[in-house]
């Protein structure tokens, strides 16, 4: 049955990954986002979480599905470094976009037969890591805003779930990958040896967006190599 979805930052990285996926399972996608994205078959609408203005999902159906904000940052410095503005800026684009969007939308997630929103946080958030300060820490506050939203909706059947990647080979982490010698570091810190994907990211993303995962609320999903959990050999 084909079914609405909403992707926030489908234009590139993970999002355009979820947008595709979304897509080949035969469901209509909306995408909002500074970019349009180059994926046949997405309605677009401009959007920008620096500045959101939530009015353009007045566009949107009556009845949405399932949501997923895959906005983000990657703000790596000491802390020394880091200004106030990098805090506001981080927090503004992972967190406070998230909250804009859920607010203006949720009332037509409640239209839908058990809607579904999907947002994403770092395995940085979770085993602390250095020049983290920033982004752990909004992302850190995305993790609290899934676990609440998780309980409250939970009376009008929305579930809420949280995907924590570690380092994934996308355009927004193209300077941490920029070399052969870079991605080679990066795939020996993981367990199972790689970065992750977009599609890694991807699978699990749309998993918990469908009626497979109807009883999966709450939760923090590590998709990271292992990182989170285990200690390499």
């Amino acid at each position: 049955m084909m079914k609405n979805y909403l992707v926030i930052g489908a234009s590139s990285g993970i999002g355009e990954a979820i947008a595709l996926e979304l897509l080949r399972e035969g469901h209509q996608v909306f995408s909002a986002s500074r970019n349009t994205p180059k994926v046949e078959g997405i309605t677009h609408l401009a959007w920008d979480a620096s500045s959101p203005d939530v009015s353009i999902f007045s566009q949107l159906p009556e009845s949405l599905d399932g949501l997923v904000y895959c906005p983000g940052t990657i703000n790596l410095k000491p802390i020394n470094r880091l200004t106030l503005d990098d805090f506001k800026n981080d927090f503004q684009i992972n967190l406070v976009g998230a909250v804009s969007v859920i607010q203006a939308v949720l009332p037509k997630l409640k239209k839908a037969d058990g809607a579904s929103i999907v947002l994403f946080s770092t395995v940085a958030a979770k085993i602390g890591m250095g020049f983290h300060a920033s982004v752990a820490a909004s992302k850190g506050a995305v993790e609290g805003l899934t676990k609440s939203l998780a309980a409250e909706l939970s009376p009008v059947k929305i579930r809420v779930n949280c995907v924590a990647p570690s380092l994934t080979d996308t355009p927004l982490a193209k300077n941490l990958l920029s070399t052969e010698e870079k991605k080679e570091a990066s795939n020996k810190r993981h367990p199972l040896g790689r970065v992750g994907t977009a599609e890694d990211i991807a699978r699990i993303s749309t998993f918990l967006l469908s009626d497979s995962a109807s009883w999966v609320t709450g939760q923090i999903i590590g998709v990271d190599g292992g990182m989170g959990s285990i200690k390499g050999a």
